[in-house]
């Protein structure tokens, strides 16, 4: 029996069967004789969320654009799937041609969330791949790339490559040194070797790790005769209107997270969210025309039939010529029934003609973030905006027919008192009452107010990263103290994260390479589906740092000290360890910083060729 027919016997004893079905309308099929290159891409979580992922579908159309190479998806089984194939020997297999993973030439894995790496561990288990990169003599090259790229460090044994930055120039370089490698009859360590020079590759077997005996790290440095740089700076693609975007979407049998086209307006973010990795490690700017998304979203709706598109990027109300945009695109496709929406939303941006014009068709819930409840801590975080920003914003919503608003705010952020906490209460009261100003005749029915708080994880790479988490109790604690507030006003759905899952996130968020000890371990002791509260097993992660020897603490709630050497400084993310030393500095007196649109902030990024051109 083929390895496709035991699949297709398992699929009825599973809760998803579409998860594993693969030829999905617009999949590419190849031949697999006629390509030099195969990459399997691993989305290591289920398939609803890795479909819904952009920077998937951008690999995976831009290596499938070359003949000589055909990309195939993978995704994490399910807990009942991954059962039976382990009880049927079935072995971790593509999509799209049902192979095993471990036929492929290179495995790709993309690195959106600390909490998937015990995935990435089941995923080359599965596959029949030494989990230890040293243990491996043949199979596929093990490549990450993603936000959590730029720190990798605990998982350093486990991959070959690492590739920061923007991945669609670096990624197919990889596939070219493979193929001059595979050419060459050359030993498997000499095509890490040859990665390491390509732009953004960074290839942790080559460095070595010194500590110091408080445990902090004295340097990460290149092995001798390693050829490796002593800093790895990020991939930078400088013009998206000329970076290749997919021009069809691979359109699911079944519900997935975001089922909607994403349409990639601009990347990077200017503000300086000192909480925010993304907008730190995306910068600079870089945003594209608006022909060329008008030409971008025709094709992909005529090539998927989505009556929704979805305008993506950090804070989508900063493109520069937003309601124009909005305007083309009701009129081009009001017709057809196509809903337009912006699901990041800046407060303080004007948003009055652009709700106008998206409404026109269908309206969804407004979703802003004001991340903190009170001024004293948004000019800590350096939100830039305040209370009556968002009074505004939500006034005008109301008054153009909006009923239903999200709020976002985050517990636990540096300096954060129960006062902060509870002015997220405060907020919410007046949002309500906002949504009452308006007059009853021109006020949609049914307000929906959901106030959502999650647990503060300070990153790699932002001006928190010298910040400790808050710890345990006093999270909790506040957690309580706003439920008990919010309770007292109508119409509020509060949600709030789990403090353990965030724990753990932090660890690994500014941990180093000696977490693959506790990082197996807890795979080993059973756990995977992190990121999933039913699955998450706080009691197995407690026992496997116990079993490791590995303080927890250390890593998640130990503030650092400004000299301290943190196990990523050798990777270069854009922008500079002084700027983000100075905002820390700023944060600690509540001091705001201006978007740099406003004028150079002097983060660094300018040192890369083509960053902040016209700026």
């Amino acid at each position: 029996m083929s390895l496709s027919d035991r699949i297709e016997n398992l699929l009825m004893s599973v809760q998803k069967p579409v998860r594993y079905m693969g030829g999905e309308f617009n999949a590419v099929m190849k031949d697999a004789d006629a390509v030099d290159v195969r990459y399997a891409f691993l989305f290591p979580d289920t398939y609803e969320v890795g479909m819904s992922h952009l920077g998937m579908k951008i690999l995976y159309h831009a290596i499938n654009k070359r003949e000589d190479a055909w990309c195939e998806r993978v995704f994490s089984p399910w807990v009942d799937m991954a059962e039976l194939m382990r009880r049927d020997g079935i072995p971790l297999f593509s999509l799209e041609s049902r192979t095993p993973v471990r036929e492929f030439d290179l495995l790709g894995i993309t690195l959106q969330y600390e909490m998937s790496f015990t995935n990435i561990l089941e995923a080359l288990d599965l596959a029949g791949i030494p989990l230890r990169r040293e243990d491996r003599r043949e199979g596929p090259f093990v490549i990450c790339g993603g936000p959590c790229a730029f720190n990798p460090e605990p998982l350093a044994p486990f991959v070959d490559l690492i590739a920061l930055g923007d991945g669609e120039e670096e990624t197919l370089q990889t596939i070219d040194v493979y193929k001059w490698w595979k050419a060459s009859g050359r030993p498997r360590e000499d095509y890490l070797k040859m990665a390491a020079q390509i732009p953004g590759i960074y290839v942790p077997s080559l460095y070595d790790v010194q500590y110091n005996p408080d445990g902090t790290v004295r340097g990460v440095t290149p092995k001798p005769g390693s050829g490796a740089p002593e800093v790895v700076r990020k991939a930078m693609v400088n013009s998206l209107d000329d970076a290749v975007y997919p021009d069809k979407l691979i359109v699911p049998y079944g519900e997935i997270i975001h089922n909607r086209i994403m349409l990639e307006i601009f990347r990077g973010c200017t503000r300086g969210c000192r909480f925010c990795q993304a907008g730190m490690i995306y910068r600079p700017v870089r945003e594209r025309s608006i022909n060329n998304l008008m030409s971008m979203a025709e094709d992909l709706v005529s090539a998927t039939g989505y009556d929704e598109i979805s305008l993506m990027s950090l804070s989508s109300g900063d493109y520069s010529c937003l309601p124009e945009l909005a305007h083309q695109m009701v009129e081009k496709f009001a017709a057809r029934r196509v809903k337009i929406s912006l699901p990041s939303q800046r407060i303080d941006t004007v948003l009055t003609d652009t709700l106008k014009e998206t409404q026109k068709v269908r309206k969804t819930a407004l979703t802003l973030a004001p991340e903190a409840g009170t001024q004293r801590l948004r000019d800590v975080i350096n939100k830039g905006v305040t209370e009556e920003d968002l009074m505004r914003s939500v006034t005008d919503a109301f008054e153009q027919g909006w009923s239903a608003v999200k709020l976002y705010f985050m517990l636990g952020l540096p300096t954060e008192t129960d006062e902060d906490a509870l002015g997220i209460a405060d907020l919410a009261e007046k949002v309500r009452r906002c949504y009452f100003s308006v007059p009853k005749e021109r006020r949609a029915p049914g307000l929906r107010i959901t106030v959502s708080a999650s647990v503060f994880v300070p990153k790699n790479d932002t001006p928190f990263q010298w910040s400790g988490q808050l710890d345990y109790e006093t999270v909790v604690h506040r957690q309580q103290l706003l439920r008990q507030a919010l309770s007292r006003v109508k119409g509020v759905d509060f949600k709030y994260h789990a403090p353990d899952v965030s724990f753990i996130e932090a660890v690994f968020a500014r941990g180093d390479r000696r977490l693959a000890e506790a990082l197996e371990r807890a795979w080993r002791l059973g756990c995977r589906f992190d990121g999933w509260s039913d699955q998450f097993r706080y009691d197995l992660w407690l026992r496997a740092f116990e079993e490791t020897g590995i303080d927890p603490g250390f890593y998640a709630t130990r503030e650092r000290d400004t000299d301290e050497i943190f196990p990523w400084d050798h990777l270069d993310c854009g922008v500079t360890k002084a700027y983000l030393l100075r905002e820390w500095e700023r944060a600690r007196r509540a001091e705001c910083t201006p978007d740099c649109r406003k004028g150079c902030t002097g983060c660094g990024v300018k040192r890369y060729p083509g960053a902040c051109e016209g700026r």
